[in-house]
């Protein structure tokens, strides 16, 4: 973990740097904008992660010259980085094909609580910003375009950038690319659920705590919608279930045992995911399961259960208990 003074000195390194070549801060302060839609396109900070990276080492790989002659470095990075995504998320449909089990996108804790890079540090700057463009089931949808549908749509629609540019990027028509946004809207509108305030959902997911860790069936099947449905990823990495619980009373009973099973060596603490009320399961300490919700009116109508420990990178210093 980067300590404090470590951080103080690379600060004034940048500093430094940025006031020897005032157009080197204009490059790096575009990075939390990189970060923040890599992470959107891919659902992976890790991935995200490395598609800034790669971003930024073809930006620094062309002569003075080059960079000099780019009219807005901040729209080259962004074209260069949504074009990395765009290959990412083709090749990202055949690696799927393989994956043991449901491929959920990284949980992401809150900005506070997480570290990420990997050098085991973050600067502030360099968080997601999380708002309902991140919450998991946003993300699931997200997942079921296609690559240029999900690229369209999130350029457009969270990013802001017109059409013209967004086909520049994606390699066809602004009316085509205009078309590919619609469709993606009409999928989040077919998927999307009323959801009530942050503060409800809390309680609804503290009181499915409560009686996941007293193991009461019946609780926890009041506080689940009859058609509610929870999906798991081990990614093969962590033992779990492979198909979807699909039936509140279903799932009332598979997580009950689940409690049963893990004893008293695993801790549930309540946590913020992806910008929503969430829970960790922890066991001697470290974070094991991430569970993220989607709440309809006052029943739980998803339950996501990462438990692939590569996504859980994030988590490795566990969320502050409440």
């Amino acid at each position: 973990m980067t300590t404090g003074a470590g951080r103080d000195e690379r600060d004034e390194r940048d500093e430094r740097d940025e006031q020897s070549d005032p157009g080197l801060g204009a490059v790096m302060r575009e990075r939390r904008q990189l970060i923040n839609l890599a992470y959107r396109l891919l659902g992976s900070l890790a991935d995200a992660e490395d598609v800034v990276q790669e971003t930024y080492a073809r930006w620094y790989a062309m002569s003075a010259a080059g960079q000099q002659a780019v009219e807005s470095p901040g729209a080259w990075l962004t074209t260069v980085a949504s074009r990395i995504c765009l290959n990412l998320l083709g090749s990202a449909r055949a690696r799927r094909e393989t994956y043991v089990g449901d491929w959920i996108p990284e949980p992401l804790p809150e900005p506070a609580e997480w570290v990420t890079g990997h050098s085991g540090g973050t600067d502030p700057a360099d968080r997601i910003t999380l708002d309902e463009s991140v919450t998991m089931a946003f993300l699931v949808v997200l997942d079921a375009m296609t690559p240029a549908e999900r690229v369209a749509f999130v350029l457009h629609d969270v990013f802001r950038y017109p059409f013209g540019e967004v086909a520049e990027i994606v390699g066809r028509t602004p009316a085509a690319c205009r078309q590919l946004a619609s469709s993606a809207r009409r999928r989040i509108r077919t998927a999307r659920t009323p959801t009530g305030p942050s503060a409800g959902q809390a309680d609804i997911v503290r009181r499915f705590r409560t009686a996941w860790e007293a193991k009461d069936i019946d609780a926890l099947v009041g506080l689940l919608d009859p058609d509610a449905t929870a999906t798991a990823d081990g990614g093969g990495l962590a033992v779990t279930h492979l198909y979807p619980i699909v039936g509140g009373e279903r799932i009332a009973r598979a997580y009950a045992e689940i409690a049963r099973v893990a004893g008293h060596r695993t801790t549930f603490l309540e946590c913020t995911v992806n910008g929503l009320p969430g829970l960790v399961a922890q066991q001697d300490g470290a974070v094991a399961t991430v569970f993220a919700f989607e709440v309809a009116g006052d029943r739980i109508r998803h339950i996501w259960a990462v438990r692939n420990p590569e996504k859980l990178r994030p988590w490795r210093m566990g969320p502050n208990q409440p």
